[in-house]
């Protein structure tokens, strides 16, 4: 079930996913380069949930897009929705080329999100003109209702693109946002942290330094104890994809 991607990365144990089957069948029928897909509701959210992983796909030479649901136009107090989402996301697009990924917006407004069905098919249709091999996503048991909401567009997608892409889930703030969450499968993002940190820390507008990132740098410590390694990002796989598994897949 587990393909290691590189001797580096299988020496360090990642053995992250070359396949969904993609390995023998690429798209393009020459290269096994992946499309990966991060799905979060506010700038910051898929940086903070997987950033690691994310440096890791890129530093592979797999395409990573970063959607955003929103610009988080609530996001500073103090700004209007307009001034705010300029600034967030002016640190979306830093945050994405220090993780050499590509934002994507999707044009709902942080704190008014809707899950109807123009929005379920706006969504799938963005989603599906990426189209990817492996999308991340919230938990969708999480506090916010913006991660909800993006949480429930992705799933919906997935469903009616007949499951052709990977689904995972990621968790944000363990234990005041996302609860009930227990990982199937971990990925040893040590050698990344560096660069997620970095990415986590140009949404200066939100202070990480002292707020979201403190706690994070917890959770990864907590998931590296749970799989044998320094520092690690959880994610819980849907049981229904096909066949890839990122690393460290429990039983």
């Amino acid at each position: 079930m587990l393909r290691a991607s590189s001797e580096l990365l299988t020496s360090a144990g990642i053995g992250l996913p070359l396949s969904s089957g993609q390995a023998n069948r690429p798209k393009s029928g020459t290269s096994a380069r992946l499309k990966v897909v991060v799905a979060g509701a506010h700038p910051d959210d898929p940086e903070s949930g997987c950033g690691g992983t994310i440096a890791l796909y890129s530093n592979l030479g797999h395409e990573v897009a970063v959607l955003y649901l929103t610009r988080g136009e609530a996001g500073i107090r103090g700004k209007n929705a307009q001034e705010a989402a300029a600034i967030r996301s002016a640190e979306c697009q830093k945050a994405c080329a220090i993780l050499n990924a590509r934002p994507i917006f999707a044009g709902q407004v942080d704190g008014d999100t809707e899950v109807n069905r123009g929005r379920y098919a706006d969504f799938r249709q963005l989603l599906q003109a990426e189209r990817p091999d492996l999308v991340f996503t919230h938990w969708p048991l999480d506090s916010h209702r913006d991660h909800r909401a993006v949480s429930l567009l992705v799933y919906d997608a997935w469903i009616e693109s007949g499951k052709k892409f990977d689904l995972y889930y990621f968790e944000v703030e363990q234990g005041s946002q996302s609860s009930h969450f227990h990982p199937t499968n971990y990925v040893d993002i040590t050698p990344t942290e560096d660069r997620k940190r970095a990415a986590c820390l140009a949404h200066a507008s939100q202070q990480p330094e002292t707020g979201f990132y403190q706690l994070h740098q917890m959770m990864q410590r907590f998931r590296g104890m749970e799989c044998g390694c320094e520092l690690a990002e959880g994610f819980v796989r849907h049981c229904q994809n096909p066949e890839t598994s990122l690393a460290h897949q429990r039983n």
